[in-house]
């Protein structure tokens, strides 16, 4: 399933999957119609993925890759319908290139799961991860400067440098790496692959409205009380804190490697949250419910959220 939410990429997207060799079985909104009359064109966007995942299910289709309005980001849908985040199809792709590609570097955003801290195949192959600033530009500049393998971003942009790339975001590009890590595992289907994954639990990408001129400032307060509870020995959710990254907003990543994300959105009047737990998706609406959303509820200049798991 091609779908590209009456994006520009459905000028193009259909006939180069075909040249690469697909059998598109559905062009799920390719008529370009810059009303986008049914929703965002946003892999990453609920909405966006459950339709694509009923065209899935509707047509008996292997997978589904989605595209954003420019055609620069890529999202997935496995063979079962389930609908596989950015950072986690940029892991599986890690996983299948690592021996191919042994020592390679990989950049990550900071909303990116925690798994590939601690994926097994990534270390027996002595790779290195690099959790880094959200936002194509950093991870672009970073994977160049590291000459990393590859960079993943959650929103869905993918930099792949030589051989599979040349190092800039193109949705095809992410698409044909995809499908090639299909070629090589010919005895799995994607949601083999999927299930392969060490378990973790991540929440929608979720954002409340915070105005541009103040969202800065709520986000250092939430740095400096995330410090602070670390230094104190503080605990979340009975949970010690192991590591708080502020390379960006701030991360702070707990002692079973379950982590919560708050950072200041770079282009909207907006403060991004994720949160990810190994332990329960209950835990992970906990961590979200208990400890984020309700720090945050202190502040008020912070309003609704565009989405809540």
């Amino acid at each position: 399933v091609a779908a590209c939410g009456n994006g520009t990429a459905g000028a193009f997207v259909p006939q180069a999957l075909r040249a690469m060799g697909v059998a598109v079985v559905y062009e799920m909104d390719c008529d370009l119609d810059w009303t986008f009359p049914k929703y965002n064109p946003n892999p990453e966007d609920q909405e966006m993925l459950h339709e694509m995942a009923k065209a899935v299910r509707e047509f008996g289709a292997d997978l589904a890759l989605g595209f954003d309005g420019d055609g620069d980001r890529c999202g997935v849908v496995d063979d079962t319908g389930e609908e596989i985040y950015a950072d986690k199809i940029g892991l599986m792709l890690a996983r299948d290139l690592a021996p191919l590609n042994p020592g390679a570097t990989f950049i990550v955003d900071v909303k990116s799961t925690g798994l590939y801290a601690t994926d097994p195949v990534l270390a027996e192959n002595g790779c290195t991860t690099v959790y880094w600033k959200t936002g194509h530009s950093y991870i672009k500049r970073k994977t160049a400067e590291l000459g990393a393998l590859a960079g993943f971003e959650k929103s869905g942009h993918f930099f792949l440098n030589e051989p599979l790339g040349r190092g800039y975001d193109c949705g095809l590009t992410a698409a044909a790496a995809i499908l090639g890590m299909l070629d090589r595992n010919p005895a799995q289907k994607l949601s083999d692959m999927r299930k392969a994954l060490p378990v973790a639990y991540t929440s929608l990408t979720m954002s409340p409205h915070c105005g541009d001129e103040v969202k800065y400032g709520v986000v250092d307060k939430i740095v400096a009380e995330y410090e602070a509870l670390a230094a104190a020995g503080g605990k979340i959710l009975g949970r010690g804190i192991t590591e708080v990254i502020t390379v960006n907003g701030v991360r702070v990543a707990l002692e079973d490697g379950s982590w919560v994300l708050v950072r200041a959105s770079s282009n909207k009047p907006e403060i991004v949250v994720v949160v990810e737990s190994t332990q329960s998706d209950d835990d992970m609406r906990a961590l979200f419910r208990q400890e984020v959303k309700s720090r945050l509820a202190k502040h008020p200049e912070v309003g609704a959220y565009n989405q809540e798991v």
